[in-house]
Order: C-alpha cells, then structure tokens, then sequence
C-alpha cells in the first residue's frame, strides 16, 4: 500500500509527512536539500522497512511540501518541529534514521529528550561545521547550480523556484553559524540510545575524524565506515541494500553491546 500524505500546522508553518506501514514508529528524516521522497529512491521503495515499521516521514521545514514562512532554518529548530509532529501523533517513543541534516536534528532530538529514542542511525551527519563544510557551504549560489541541479530540486520541492532560492540561501548561512551544531564530547554522553554511526571515508564536508568523535562520546554507538565514500554514501549504488540489512538488525536490537 502506498504512503498516505498528510499536512499538519505546527510551529508557524505547514508540515507536509507520509504514513505507511505498520508496527512500532520509526522516523524517517532526509538530508538538507532534500525531501521525505528521497527516502524511496534511495530505499528502492519505503516498503523495505514499512513491513515491520509505522514509517513516519516528514519533509522537514521549507523542504519537499512543507513551507517556511520565516525563511530561517536551524537544526534545533528542525528537532523541535519533529518533536512537535510526534506529539500530534501521540508518538512518545520511537526509533529514528537520519541523513546529513535529518542526522543533525536527531542529534538535537536525542540530548533534548533521550528518553525518547530507542535507537538511532545517523548517516553523513556532524557535531559542527568545519572549516571544509563552510567553504563548500559559501558557495551554494543560484548562480553555480546547474541546469541538473535545478532540475533534481524541482523534482523535490513542491512550491517553486523562490523556496528552492530560499534553500540555497539558507545553506549559504550555514557558513557563519556557530551555535546550532556545537556539540561536545560531553553533551553527547547524553544521548541513551543504541546509536549506529554511518560515514564515508572520503565526506567532502564532514571528515571521518568527526564520525570518531561521535563515536568516543556517544556511550552505546557503533561505526560504519564506508571505504571510499562521499557525503550521503547510501546513494552509490548497491549499498541500500547492504543497508536495509544492516540497519533492520541494528534498530531491532539483535547487536551485542560494543
């Protein structure tokens, strides 16, 4: 059965997210740029994890079909947003995947309220942005995309060129934020949950060093190193299936503690 789509008015702005499946919750949180629809392509379909899973999957604010009347978007902001979203659901527990920025904000979502999380996957995501991020991030003009680029935004976002404009603008300012993505070794001793940690050895904007450090600080965590990966690794193809499997093992708690 395909996901049912679903708006909800919540914290000044219009939440578009998807339900499918069924069983215990499990959020489902796409990367900066992207849209909840990423997850299908790069699943091959959300039903390899709705069989054994209530899929939550919203676009998260100023994404895909959600809006953005404030036109500011911070990570701590965003977790707030899908706190809120579960909330409306009566979603007291839940587990959770996140990619790059969806991984930022479960980061805030998981010292903000650990008791929360049952188990976490963080794929390509960070304590902060280094120095090699923001010099990628001031470039994100409309004027360096190109005509795929817009192409491949288009068919992500729902209201047009202008929220695309605002997207870039956003990840522009990203360069000269300091406190959103601060976390230390210490705040992330917080976090309680089973936590998997996925990252490419070759991240252009999030060394593996950071992926390490989540590693050392996070209490009960594992590292996955994907060997001669990017940012986003799940995408080459071949790997969704080696992470279905890994990932369903992991969430559903058959791993030895490290």
């Amino acid at each position: 059965m395909p996901p049912t789509e679903h708006t909800l008015s919540v914290n000044g702005f219009e939440m578009r997210y998807q339900l499918s499946g069924h069983g215990e919750p499990l959020v489902l949180l796409h990367g900066f740029l992207g849209s909840g629809d990423t997850w299908s392509t790069i699943l091959g379909g959300l039903d390899r994890f709705d069989q054994e899973y209530q899929l939550i999957v919203p676009d998260l604010r100023g994404h895909g079909g959600s809006t953005n009347p404030s036109g500011e978007f911070t990570m701590r902001q965003s977790a707030l947003d899908i706190f809120a979203l579960l909330d409306h659901l009566k979603i007291e527990r839940f587990r959770a995947i996140g990619m790059s920025g969806g991984g930022m904000t479960l980061l805030h979502m998981a010292t903000q309220a650990p008791h929360r999380i049952q188990a976490l996957v963080l794929i390509s995501a960070t304590t902060h942005f280094p120095e090699q991020a923001r010099v990628l991030m001031r470039g994100t003009t409309e004027e360096s995309q190109t005509e795929d680029s817009w192409a491949m935004m288009r068919g992500l976002h729902h209201h047009g060129d202008e929220q695309i404009r605002a997207l870039w603008r956003v990840a522009r300012g990203f360069a000269e934020s300091q406190d959103d993505m601060a976390f230390t070794a210490q705040t992330l001793s917080a976090i309680t949950a089973p936590t998997l940690i996925v990252h490419g050895d070759r991240d252009p904007l999030f060394s593996l060093d950071i992926a390490f450090s989540m590693h050392d600080a996070i209490p009960t965590s594992w590292l996955w190193v994907v060997p001669n990966g990017g940012h986003l690794s799940l995408v080459a193809e071949g790997l969704s299936d080696q992470f279905v499997v890994t990932a369903t093992t992991f969430l559903r708690g058959d791993w030895p503690s490290p």
